[in-house]
């Protein structure tokens, strides 16, 4: 058997290879092609004569490719092709949006009236599907459609497998470390520090798949996300993360454990609240299989498309992933001191002898009031209540003062004193949900102990926040 290789440039993934593949293989004597986008290269397998260069530059031209040296890609695609499908591509993810908006799939929530350990599973319903997933979900959709990406010649079982993998995976993990936290007894709880940077780390690798996905970057089609070598040595994976494999499944599943998810974190304490390895175990373990129907719908969707469809597809999840991203990365920002925060009502904290006592209420929905005028140098009674602490809003991070606490159902007090005049933010353990206290002189605040306001708080809020602002009794 003879065989000889011909350089071919413009491939770009597993799909150029099959069709440049399918169309050598047309050509009388020629028995194999082996195509490898790669390095940019055929090797042709052939018997008798040699196949003619006119006859091979003809076929690899009819599968849209030409003969020669792979060029170097440009950073951004000359061809007016793929932009007008990344506009549909928007279009379709814009009306996907409003449909999720319509169901009410963005404010979904959970009643913290309900008790046992079964609540952990309708937690995992929940957050499966809500904007929480914004942070697991938004990572399995990139690496997931990035796999189908480079495997269009699989079955939709084979593409959808690593996804039960993965679900697997998490719940087994799930189950284990949560029985572990269980037995222990203290939640694993990270710094504000650490749960911003692995928010904005989690953001930059759901952008970075989100751009290779949309084909409008060519020079990131080689590039990959690598692992240190000493944790892909521990886990037996290998050194750069290419594929979507069963056991890199599994190992991702276990260690989203560990991603700042203020639901899973709530499912954290509670399963620390028991004392027991069991029922720790049980939590977690439920928890993850409720999360399972969500997770399991936004990794499989990739595995459903073929052709002209799936390149669409892939590149509406390109677009989702990196709004997904940018909003992590934002949120990772945020929980690092770096974010603004919006004002949406300034209170004046009241006087209380010579405690600022200052009231809240969480919910599903975030922090009301969100937005607290404070006196420099006076101790702060900060009385947070709780009305759904299954609720990524539950997890409350004040950076400022070292703060990183998992509210109870009823009030919770927090007790700080500002040593300093500016601005001190607070958000949930994702920084989704914003708020901040505003600090001022003494000396621009002085209370009337009758009234139980603060005199000139008018004055104070309309040069903040803007005229209208309402003052706390």
């Amino acid at each position: 058997m003879n065989k000889c290789t011909i350089p071919i440039r413009g491939m770009h993934c597993a799909s150029c290879e099959i069709l440049v593949g399918e169309q050598l293989k047309k050509i009388p004597g020629v028995t194999h092609a082996k195509v490898n986008q790669k390095i940019g290269q055929a090797e042709i397998h052939y018997s008798g004569e040699k196949p003619n260069a006119d006859v091979l530059a003809k076929a690899v031209a009819t599968a849209g490719y030409q003969v020669g040296e792979k060029e170097k890609l440009p950073w951004l695609s000359r061809r007016g092709a793929d932009y007008a499908d990344l506009a549909r591509a928007g279009l379709i993810l814009l009306v996907l949006y409003f449909v999720a908006r319509w169901f009410g799939l963005f404010n979904l929530n959970v009643n913290s009236g309900n008790s046992g350990v079964m609540v952990a599973l309708l937690v995992g319903l929940v957050a499966g599907l809500s904007t929480c997933m914004a942070l697991v979900g938004g990572l399995v959709l990139g690496i997931s459609a990035r796999h189908a990406e480079k495997h269009p010649e699989a079955t939709a079982m084979q593409k959808f497998r690593p996804h039960i993998y993965f679900n697997l995976g998490r719940i087994i993990g799930y189950a284990v470390l949560g029985g572990m936290i269980g037995l222990v007894g203290q939640a694993v709880k990270p710094s504000v520090n650490t749960l911003g940077f692995l928010t904005m780390v989690i953001g930059a690798v759901m952008i970075f798949f989100g751009l290779k996905l949309i084909e409008i970057f060519p020079a990131l089609r080689d590039k990959n996300i690598t692992l240190p070598s000493g944790v892909a040595r521990f886990f037996g994976l290998n050194n750069e993360v290419k594929e979507y494999s069963p056991k890199s499944a599994m190992v991702t599943g276990a260690l989203t454990f560990f991603l700042p998810c203020g639901f899973t974190q709530a499912m954290q304490l509670y399963a620390v609240s028991t004392g027991s390895f069991w029922q720790g175990m049980t939590i977690m373990g439920l928890f993850a299989l409720g999360t399972a129907p969500g997770l399991l719908g936004v990794g499989g969707l990739s595995s459903f498309f073929k052709g002209r469809k799936a390149r669409l597809f892939f590149m509406a999840a390109g677009l989702a992933v990196i709004m997904l991203g940018w909003y992590n990365l934002n949120n990772g920002r945020e929980l690092l001191g770096g974010a603004s925060v919006k004002n949406n009502s300034a209170i004046v904290a009241p006087a209380n002898g010579t405690v600022q006592e200052v009231r809240m209420t969480q919910n599903n929905n975030g922090y009301t009031p969100d937005t607290f005028t404070v006196v420099k140098g006076r101790p702060v009674k900060w009385i947070i209540n709780s009305t759904s602490q299954y609720s990524c809003a539950a997890s409350i991070v004040m950076r400022k003062f070292g703060i990183n606490q998992g509210l109870n159902a009823g009030e919770n007090i927090i007790n700080f004193t500002p040593t300093e005049v500016g601005t001190i933010p607070f958000s949930c353990s994702m920084g989704m949900y914003r708020g901040k206290f505003i600090v001022v002189e003494d000396k621009n605040t002085a209370v009337n102990a009758n009234t139980n306001t603060t005199e000139n708080a008018d004055n104070i809020s309309c040069s903040l926040d803007g005229c209208g602002s309402g003052i706390s009794q």
